[in-house]
């Protein structure tokens, strides 16, 4: 048995079926990165294995005394506390053996027999051996490498966002330094250097993991098998990211030919039984015939993911800069960046980076008229409708159906009408008609996506639109943003994404330094 076997798997939601009898095992030091579309069920299969959510049947059983980290964002906290002492909690057994070697050289004022001696010699270098007198400096390296020391590391974790406290909590979990991670889509706050930082680390961990990502590139670079979900079947592939799409292709190939060669089998099979049933010197022939097709498995014709279709509705510019921002000074009653100064010409596409926490987001909603600023000017101009993609999954009522949603928002569309919009996004018809809240992270970002594509615009501000979305949505969305014909401000860490889409880069950690 492997560190965790699953084995006859099936869950549902309602009479959505995720999966049925799925059967994996994890090995020691294998990196599995789990592949699917939005809504296939991955984050639910991490949830069963961590035992928050109890599948309809089967088993799954981790070997004894294993040590599972799991990314779980709403852990409980003590969020009085700075970021430095919260992630020194991942060393809790070190410190406590550290109180128990301080007795114990208290203890030697009184009693230094060579059972005492002993103790104290296994205690220190106990200590010695896990690192124990190098922790400060352990903590510093890991802060450093996901970006988290610039947010100051006396800072109390009430003060952060979001996205900043996931980032330490992700931090706590690789000072741990469990037997097995389980971590899903790690890279959605984290910045370019941060994620090529994370990569390596994952890379050389020695442990074993389960990782959902819908960044490829980053899969390629850190798994060495890979667990696919689609059609309800779970799939594991001993092999790297770029070898599955292969082997999936020849898989799917394979069953194509496969399906082919059983219908026409089928149809020979069926004629024949029509023509020699009623014939007493055939009917045996043909009853046999029967029997065999009743004993067939059928294969199910092969299904293809609807590729996304949508096209953003883009108004005309004028010949004038559509932004100035002069000596923009932007915060929370204290300032995040120096004075900021820039403008964008007409259809002008400008990314905005930095490290996480560094007043990206901050920036745009000051822009938006979201945030005051706390002192100098910015202007729009006339002509400039914006179109806005706001960073998480926020909705004023968790209830609403996407349907009810656009309905809202577009109440000239007819129901009709709502439904293709939401189709073209591959929302599926049953779950149109399902509470928001009750959906993958994926179908709410392309509900979201739908209210932007549907927003006439020529000017799209965009903050971290591809964090939960597949990558079919990716490439047809990257796709209409280069086709764009309007002004475009994008935050976004998917260099990938980003590069033939924007011509100019507003690098905010240059500005700050």
């Amino acid at each position: 048995m492997g560190l965790l076997e699953v084995k006859d798997l099936s869950h549902s939601f309602g009479d959505k079926l995720l999966y049925k009898n799925a059967n994996f095992e994890l090995f020691k030091s294998e990196h599995l990165g789990i592949v699917g579309q939005n809504g296939a069920g991955k984050t639910t299969l991490l949830r069963s294995i961590v035992g928050e959510l109890t599948p309809d049947s089967g088993d799954i059983r981790w070997q004894k005394n294993i040590k599972v980290g799991y990314l779980d964002q709403y852990a409980e906290i003590d969020f009085d506390i700075t970021i430095f002492d919260y992630l020194k909690t991942a060393f809790d057994d070190l410190y406590h053996v550290e109180k128990e070697l301080n007795k114990l050289y208290d203890d030697l004022k009184f009693d230094s027999s060579e059972e005492t001696l002993n103790k104290v010699s296994d205690y220190q270098s106990f200590l010695t051996n896990r690192g124990f007198y190098e922790i400060d400096s352990t903590v510093l390296k890991v802060s450093s490498g996901l970006g988290i020391t610039p947010l100051g590391m006396g800072k109390s974790l009430k003060k952060l966002s979001g996205g900043q406290r996931e980032k330490v909590i992700l931090a706590k979990l690789l000072l741990e330094s469990p037997e097995v991670l389980l971590l899903d889509e790690p890279t959605n706050f984290l910045d370019k250097e941060h994620v090529n930082w994370l990569a390596e680390y994952l890379k050389s961990f020695t442990g074993a993991f389960m990782l959902i990502s819908h960044d490829y590139d980053f899969l390629g670079k850190v798994a060495t098998c890979i667990l696919d979900i689609e059609f309800q079947t779970v799939t594991k592939y001993n092999a790297d990211f770029n070898k599955f799409l292969k082997l999936k292709g020849i898989k799917k190939e394979n069953y194509i030919r496969e399906f082919k060669a059983q219908k026409k089998n089928i149809k020979k099979l069926e004629e024949f039984i029509s023509k020699n049933r009623a014939r007493a010197s055939t009917a045996k022939l043909a009853q046999s015939r029967v029997k065999k097709l009743e004993k067939m498995e059928v294969l199910q014709p092969p299904k293809n993911n609807p590729k996304p279709e949508f096209k953003l509705k883009s108004l005309p510019l004028a010949n004038q800069k559509a932004l100035k921002v002069n000596s923009l000074l932007v915060g929370y009653g204290f300032p995040l960046l120096p004075k900021i100064s820039f403008s964008v010409k007409p259809g002008e596409k400008i990314v905005i980076t930095g490290f996480n926490g560094i007043g990206k987001s901050t920036l745009i909603k000051t822009l938006l008229g979201e945030i005051k600023p706390i002192s100098g000017n910015f202007k729009f101009a006339d002509y400039v409708k914006i179109a806005y993609f706001e960073q998480g999954l926020q909705w004023s009522d968790t209830s609403m159906t996407p349907l009810e949603i656009v309905e809202k928002v577009f109440p000239s569309l007819s129901t009709r009408e709502v439904r293709k919009e939401l189709s073209h996004f591959g929302i599926m018809a049953k779950h149109i008609s399902q509470e928001i809240s009750s959906l993958s992270g994926g179908e709410q970002s392309k509900v979201k996506l739908c209210l932007l594509v549907n927003t006439p615009s020529n000017f799209l501000v965009l903050d971290e639109p591809t964090n939960h979305l597949d990558n079919e949505t990716k490439e047809v969305l990257k796709e209409q943003l280069m086709n764009y014909s309007g002004n475009i401000i994008l935050v976004s860490h998917e260099e990938s994404f980003y590069s033939n889409v924007i011509e100019r880069e507003i690098n905010l950690k240059k500005i700050l330094n």
